[in-house]
């Protein structure tokens, strides 16, 4: 079963993955937990490059995001799942439907083209898009900042609109999560949402 989470910075996507890969640990599944970007060691480079380095071009901050996700699938997405592992990354394709075909202006319908060769047909069973407040999100992640972060609040609303879309255009895959509530409640019913995908509910 192949799980992402996302959702805008400040979110909480990372904390509920880090939840939901120690609950199904516990159950004695074995789970494979990786990033976006990263996960590999270039994708690591180039998440130094995207997040730490200078402006660039739109269609190159996307290049290089699908550079990365092509990566990942190669060397950790795809064999996890050939070998039967639950793999849970934290950001993934809509990341980009979001953050660049919405925020950047690109297109969501040319973004996601341009990624489905790359990730040659690995989509997620099942996306948990936590949803919070613009204004929150950033309360919650106001310390250091990368790159993208930096980019205020009307950029934030931008890919928040984009995620919403997203929900709206794939409602059997995404599952919109209020992430304002208590961090457990909502780690419960992810897990019950993994379950029932996975048949074990």
């Amino acid at each position: 079963m192949f799980v992402t989470f996302e959702g805008v910075d400040g979110s909480g996507k990372s904390t509920q993955a880090e939840l939901l890969v120690d609950a199904l640990e516990q159950e004695g599944r074995v789970v494979v937990k990786t990033r976006e970007p990263g996960g590999t060691k270039l994708g690591e480079r180039v998440r130094q490059l995207l997040l730490d380095g200078e402006a660039m071009a739109p269609w190159a901050e996307a290049s290089l995001f699908t550079s990365a996700r092509a990566e990942l699938v190669e060397d950790v997405i795809g064999p996890a799942l050939k070998g039967g592992s639950t793999v849970v990354c934290d950001r993934y394709l809509d990341s980009s439907l979001a953050y660049q075909g919405v925020g950047r202006g690109l297109g969501i319908d040319r973004v996601l083209a341009f990624n489905i060769e790359a990730i040659r047909g690995a989509l997620p069973d099942v996306t948990f898009l936590l949803l919070v407040d613009v204004d929150e999100a950033r309360k919650r992640s106001s310390a250091a900042r990368d790159r993208i972060e930096r980019e205020g609040v009307a950029f934030l609303s931008l890919v928040d609109q984009g995620y919403r879309q997203l929900a709206a255009l794939f409602p059997q895959r995404i599952v919109a999560v209020d992430g304002a509530r208590p961090v457990h409640d909502i780690a419960k019913e992810i897990l019950e949402h993994v379950r029932e995908r996975a048949g074990t509910g």
